[in-house]
């Protein structure tokens, strides 16, 4: 019998300098040829991209060393030096496409400070006062029938000098029935009933306030269309100790958006769950695969929930703002369409993942498809559901705070406005409550999950 040829080699350096790791396969290490030649690829991709003429020297030096590693095949020299290469390419231009910067971050390091510590300054109870308010409502910006900006109620009296409101105008609003010489607070309320501007000035001895405010843009930051005039409310507040400890103005947003919070991952998650059963059991190949029909139903279900689970329910509830308008609907209604795909995806993996046992057992009494279901599959994933439901309202307890962000309502649309209007105390203060409700829930949760597992 002939003995094999080794290959020449001249032929493996001449195919490694042709084309990265083609040497190695025609040696039979096919492994690291197509380690070799993705290594390659993938790093003369990136930084054709990224287009730094400098990068360049990366994919260059993983060509040479490939042709380096040639010339002691069969035994090679090993791959460490092309991956400290390919990574250093990957941090390198990752760290500059991120604009990373530390030395930005120490520059600034005395204002982080600043805001760190007035974090730790939590706001949820003040002294116990008595109070005198009044509001008045204004229109901006402009119509041209804006309605009369004048409120009296409980002897108090609130009146805007100007009959609307424009960015970048001075009003006069006054208050006339307060405590003299004190100190009164004036707060800027959107239509929506966030805090966009506040401020302070002293009532005189007549217990009289005036104050020329300037119409900020900020007033307008939540509205879909700023040049659509909307009715804000301008409050005017005094208070005083009379002894003892209430829920500050903070506390009380955090109470609300909290519960607004639960509210809407509840509902989601038990409108979602609902909707998901029936898909998981028609995305589930154990249960769909006995005729074509069925087959096409299972692809057509299971690839609507990859496309609907693919796609943030940030991106949805964007959406729905624009919709519906703002506030907790379009929140959960794009958290609930999210929960539906994903706990359908994850119900049916239930389903195929059920003891094929009792399935066959009851396919040979010749029942149907909905009594085999009954069961055959009911019984085995009842608990696995039920523990994936409660995960899954753990998560979007935490996806409701970041819907507030784009307007979805709940915690997190108060504290979008906190950090806007730089009122770090109170970003500090809805940061713990979030932190404590999750623990709370994740303690809990993970609990019941034990029990039902």
């Amino acid at each position: 019998m002939a003995e094999k040829k080794v290959p020449s080699k001249l032929i493996t350096i001449l195919l490694s300098t042709l084309l990265p790791g083609l040497g190695q396969v025609f040696h039979r290490k096919f492994r690291s040829g197509i380690a070799y030649f993705l290594a390659f690829a993938t790093a003369l991709a990136i930084t054709f991209w990224y287009a730094k003429p400098v990068w360049f020297i990366v994919p260059g030096l993983i060509w040479l060393w490939n042709i380096w590693d040639a010339t002691a095949l069969p035994k090679g020299r090993g791959a460490f030096i092309p991956i400290l290469l390919w990574l250093f390419l990957a941090y390198g231009i990752g760290s500059q496409v991120t604009e990373f910067n530390l030395k930005a971050l120490v520059q600034n390091a005395s204002r982080s400070k600043d805001m760190v510590s007035q974090m730790l300054k939590l706001d949820y109870t003040r002294p116990k006062t008595e109070k005198r308010n009044g509001y008045v409502d204004i229109q901006s910006p402009c119509s041209d029938f804006p309605p009369l900006a004048d409120h009296t109620e409980n002897n108090i009296r609130v009146y805007v000098v100007q009959p609307c409101a424009v960015v970048g105008e001075v009003i006069t609003v006054v208050g006339e029935g307060f405590w003299p010489n004190e100190k009164t607070t004036f707060y800027w309320q959107n239509p929506i009933g966030g805090k966009a501007m506040a401020t302070e000035a002293i009532s005189d001895a007549d217990g009289k306030v005036v104050l020329d405010w300037e119409v900020l843009s900020i007033v307008h930051s939540t509205a879909p269309d700023p040049t659509i005039p909307q009715i804000h409310r301008i409050k005017v507040d005094q208070s005083r100790p009379i002894g003892g400890i209430e829920l500050s103005a903070v506390g009380g947003y955090i109470l609300q958006g909290i519960y607004e919070t639960l509210a809407l991952a509840f509902l989601s998650t038990i409108i979602g769950a609902l909707f998901a059963i029936p898909f998981g059991f028609l995305a589930a190949r154990n249960l769909m695969s006995g005729n074509p029909f069925t087959a096409g139903v299972y692809v057509v279900i299971r690839t609507i929930l990859n496309i609907v689970r693919s796609i943030e329910a940030m991106i949805m509830a964007i959406i729905f703002v624009n919709i519906v308008g703002l506030g907790p609907f379009p929140g959960m209604l794009a958290i609930t369409i999210h929960t539906t795909a994903a706990l359908g995806k994850l119900y049916s993996e239930v389903v195929e993942g059920i003891d094929p046992g009792p399935i066959e057992a009851v396919k040979a009494t010749g029942a149907n498809w909905l009594q085999l279901v009954r069961y055959a599959v009911i019984p085995q994933i009842v608990p696995s559901f039920t523990a994936l439901t409660i995960y899954r309202w753990d998560i979007n307890v935490r996806s409701s705070t970041i819907i507030g962000f784009v307007g979805g309502g709940g915690i997190g649309f108060f504290l979008w406005q906190w950090i806007v209007l730089q009122d770090y105390r109170a970003v500090g203060s809805a940061f713990v409550s979030i932190a404590v409700v999750v623990i709370i829930l994740d303690f809990f949760s993970a609990r019941i999950r034990e029990r039902l597992v």
